[in-house]
């Protein structure tokens, strides 16, 4: 008979291409990762693991022995999906992954109603951009991530997950507040083909999107400086170095001395949406998340 658990570990090894890598993903130390593969290779009498230079590579029969743990481990999440299902209420364990502005704008009222409306779910969530949390999805690493795209640069998505729109979140400009345009009501990109720029970092999924809107409209942005977080870009533009372009959703107190002007263009936005695997569909605990973050989204843009 082979067991679950150490399916399961095969199976992370495989995805992570390393010990410490499944270890991570499973929330356990290398030394468990390592005892639950040699108990497997001695339920199998195979050889499912070998050395490759400084790390590992699974064997033939490790590779064919993880090719059916991942159908088993679907089939075990859809039976678990359909007994939750037929218990007809959220319960047990929910993982959650959100890039960083929607962990501080949705998930502080998001987590209290799911605490408050369904007292039997046990909800963790974890701070990580789409470019982690999608890849944590597919894997099973986490239930259900919350992710962003642009009106003109969508997400690349694969195959198997279910995305459920929550709220399209504006952006502003913001400026010092002795700039120029600081008293207009509306703003086009193309008014600042002179000024210089604070931006997210360069190689993010927000940088290239960005770069790929300016120049689309003819602009050659000077980027100056680079800020992972909003409220240190404002507080770059609040010391007269620079604009930024500034999305609403968990923006914060806005800093003496910025100014921020709503763009003209009402496409001009984030989509911000929830994604899950397909074969949780029916777990009401994802249908509740869902729910409830939409919730909180409506409010924010109401």
């Amino acid at each position: 008979m082979l067991n679950l658990d150490r399916l399961r570990t095969l199976h992370a090894v495989a995805r992570h291409g390393s010990v410490s890598g499944a270890a991570e993903g499973l929330h356990v130390t290398t030394s468990a990762v390592s005892q639950q593969l040699a108990k497997l290779e001695r339920e199998t009498g195979q050889q499912l693991l070998a050395k490759n230079g400084r790390g590992i590579r699974l064997t033939d029969a490790g590779r064919l022995l993880s090719d059916h743990a991942a159908r088993i481990l679907s089939q075990v999440e859809l039976a678990q999906a359909d007994l939750e299902a037929q218990r007809g209420h959220a319960v047990g364990e929910l993982l959650l992954g959100a890039f960083p502005t929607a962990v501080r704008g949705l998930f502080p009222d998001a987590l209290g109603r799911l605490r408050t409306e369904h007292p039997q779910l046990n909800v963790r969530l974890q701070e990580m951009e789409p470019d982690e949390s999608v890849p944590s999805v597919v894997r099973g690493d986490i239930d259900l991530a919350v992710v962003l795209d642009w009106y003109n640069k969508p997400l690349p998505m694969p195959g198997g997950l279910v995305k459920a729109a929550l709220l399209d979140d504006p952006v502003d400009v913001a400026m010092p507040a002795d700039h120029p345009l600081a008293d207009r009501h509306a703003v086009e990109p193309e008014d600042f083909v002179d000024d210089e720029w604070v931006s997210w970092p360069r190689g993010g999924f927000c940088y290239d999107w960005l770069m790929v809107t300016l120049r689309g409209k003819g602009i050659e942005p000077r980027i100056r400086h680079t800020a992972h977080e909003h409220h240190t870009q404002l507080s770059l533009i609040a010391a007269g170095l620079g604009i930024a372009v500034v999305p609403r959703l968990g923006r914060g107190p806005v800093p003496e001395g910025v100014r921020m002007v709503p763009v003209s263009q009402p496409t001009m936005r984030r989509h911000i949406y929830a994604i899950w695997r397909a074969d949780a569909d029916r777990r009401p605990s994802i249908r509740a998340a869902v729910e409830v973050l939409r919730s909180v989204g409506e409010k924010i843009t109401d």
